[in-house]
């Protein structure tokens, strides 16, 4: 009997949480597909792995024996499995690097020039990830390291180094009530509908609708997103305003949608990310010194 990694995973992320909900959150899947992997799980297995109540889930024997010993299985797994990933990269001389949205910004192509003349023979492919992956794939491996914006989900088990920081400015419809001022205050967008990424990506959403700056104010939704495409779309169609990175204005620019400053809310974070199981790569190494070396600020 073969079981999927994936259900392994959606099971320990319950386990470990006590909550769909935050199980959900924390695996970036809809609490309906999250119930329906467990049920998967739990008929190949032939056994009842959790008991259900209004207070949460609480593990059965058998839950709690498969919940001490898939930890391990997992990580032999995905120790076999990056290796592997990684010796074929190595073999074709690939850095594959990912990155959400405009990356380290004007640096990134700098930084691809300057590894390249570190690591003759050697290139860096950079893959963009959907706003629903905002470790752009190198949590699961995908990437051998990652131009990312901070904070994001599963950060705290990956080496990350900060390069510089950029104002959060407001995009609006070019239509819309405020988009002629030169500068506006958060408080003043507080009760305005926001454009959000996917409710999955937890704390990479809450930043970007600034949940935590908002003095208890409830945030409201006008659209859900996952590209900047679709993002852009939806603010010149009024369904919402969106924070974004000063930079935005440079690599978003569309007609309908205008960018201005915004006063009273935390700027935003970029920063070079790895897996600790790289910390002695060289070719990886050689990536974060030339981001250290071209994007940091003084």
């Amino acid at each position: 009997m073969d079981v999927d990694s994936r259900l392994l995973r959606s099971f320990l992320a319950v386990a470990e949480e006590g909550s769909l909900v935050r199980a959900a959150e924390r695996v970036f899947v809809s609490q309906p597909a999250l119930t329906k992997q467990i049920r998967q799980l739990e008929n190949r297995l032939g056994v009842r792995l959790f008991t259900r109540s209004r207070t949460g889930m609480a593990l059965t024997d058998a839950g709690r024996e498969l919940a001490r010993r898939a930890p391990e299985v997992l990580a032999a797994w995905d120790d076999a499995l990056r290796a592997a990933r990684a010796a074929g990269r190595r073999t074709a001389r690939v850095l594959r690097v990912g990155f959400v949205a405009s990356a380290a910004n004007e640096a990134t192509p700098g930084i691809v020039a300057e590894f390249a003349r570190r690591r003759p023979g050697w290139r860096a492919e950079l893959r963009q990830a959907a706003w629903t992956n905002p470790s752009a794939g190198l949590a699961d491996g995908e990437v051998d390291a990652a131009l990312l914006r901070l904070p994001f989900p599963g950060q705290a088990a990956l080496r990350v180094e900060v390069l510089f920081s950029e104002e959060r400015w407001v995009a609006l419809p070019s239509t819309h009530r405020l988009a002629g001022r030169a500068e506006i205050a958060f408080r003043e967008l507080w009760d305005e509908p926001f454009v959000a990424a996917p409710p999955e990506t937890g704390a990479w959403r809450d930043h970007w609708l600034a949940a935590d700056e908002r003095e208890g104010r409830p945030v409201r939704v006008g659209a859900v997103t996952e590209q900047p495409d679709d993002w852009l779309s939806a603010i010149a169609s009024g369904y919402g305003i969106a924070l974004a990175p000063e930079s935005a204005a440079r690599f978003y620019a569309r007609p309908g949608v205008v960018y201005r400053p915004v006063t009273g809310v935390s700027p935003s974070r970029v920063a070079v990310a790895w897996a600790p199981a790289d910390d002695h790569n060289p070719v990886v190494r050689d990536f974060v010194r030339c981001c250290l070396d071209l994007a940091r600020t003084p």
